[in-house]
């Protein structure tokens, strides 16, 4: 059995696909995922306005992060 501890995250999402009944490599992914998720929460938009807003802010991360 694998070291999952030890896998990268795309390796073991990798490992995850072609596993897909293996819960033990679910359960270690989704622990990690969860783990680095940032903790940070946001309300719903409200209006039209903010949801242009977060659309915005949504494409400007995604920009940074290219």
């Amino acid at each position: 059995m694998p070291d999952f501890n030890e896998m990268t995250k795309p390796a073991l999402r990798a490992y995850l696909i072609t596993h897909p009944n293996d819960r033990t490599a679910f359960h270690a992914f989704v622990d990690r995922f969860t783990a680095e998720a940032s903790p940070e929460t946001f309300d719903l938009p409200r209006s039209s306005a903010e949801v242009e807003d977060v659309e915005r802010l949504i494409r400007q991360k995604l920009e940074q992060l290219r």
